[in-house]
């Protein structure tokens, strides 16, 4: 009976804290662009320092992570409802998603007050915190039910695609900044950089099916794409890799399409 206590009291400490992490980083992010801090937005640090960096997307790509907190927000009021706090499925994750919504607060102060490499090791806490998650969910390789779907396996597919795409991006700034990468091979490295993280994305897509994970790099590719108009290689690059990752989406309609 104790031990059945101490186990329901573990499951609601670590779903509100859950929750109200989620919460924490979301305000946040609002509080940062509404009263910037360091007199400052990311926004116009991105635009105005990292101009140059040309695996930046254009601005309106950012717009996405008010569907990444949404579905977060429902993914933290999900878990903690009392039919679901006890869920054993939701157990496996532990304070993984509190660690990264820390680690997601503290890279806002860090980036606002121009410390890049020390948000970049936030940023790394962030993804790696979301890959655990995401394998220990099982995520695509569990069948579930479509609840859990909507609202556990996609809000963190999500997250962690965007997160991905962020560190990359959040990786070259930095490496940028420190004057590591020479004007003349910019494109190349962008290029490299783009192939890489769509290599990723096609395994994910290919071995655990998952489609919000592969969109979400679609997005951004598109918009590189805009932002970078100019120069047609990594335009031609960044739309070819989307239309490869659509593609992938496809493939296994296809397949059943033949056997019927």
């Amino acid at each position: 009976m104790t031990q059945m206590y101490e186990r329901s009291n573990s499951d609601l400490l670590r779903s509100v804290s859950t929750l109200l992490a989620i919460l924490a980083a979301f305000v946040t992010n609002i509080l940062a662009n509404i009263f910037p801090f360091n007199d400052i937005t990311i926004g116009e640090i991105s635009n105005q320092k990292f101009r140059d960096v040309l695996i930046i997307p254009a601005n309106y790509a950012f717009s996405i992570w008010g569907l990444i907190y949404l579905a977060l927000i429902s993914f933290g009021i999900y878990q903690a409802l009392p039919a679901q706090r006890h869920h054993p499925r939701l157990r496996r994750i532990s304070y993984l998603l509190v660690l990264a919504s820390l680690a997601q607060i503290a890279w806002v102060f860090l980036f606002a007050y121009l410390q890049f490499g020390w948000s970049v090791l936030a940023m790394l806490i962030i993804l790696l915190s979301l890959i655990l998650t995401y394998l220990r969910l099982q995520i695509g390789k569990e069948r579930v039910p479509p609840r859990e779907k909507w609202f556990i396996n996609i809000p963190l597919s999500i997250y962690l695609a965007w997160i991905s795409v962020a560190t990359v991006v959040n990786i070259a700034s930095t490496l940028y900044d420190w004057g590591w990468e020479e004007p003349n091979t910019l494109v190349f490295w962008t290029v490299v950089m783009l192939g890489v993280s769509a290599a990723i994305a096609a395994v994910v897509t290919i071995q655990r099916g998952d489609t919000a994970f592969n969109l979400v790099f679609v997005w951004a590719y598109i918009a590189i794409a805009v932002r970078q108009s100019e120069y047609m290689v990594i335009v031609s690059t960044a739309l070819g890799l989307a239309i490869g990752l659509i593609l992938l989406l496809l493939v296994p309609w296809w397949k059943k399409r033949r056997k019927t």
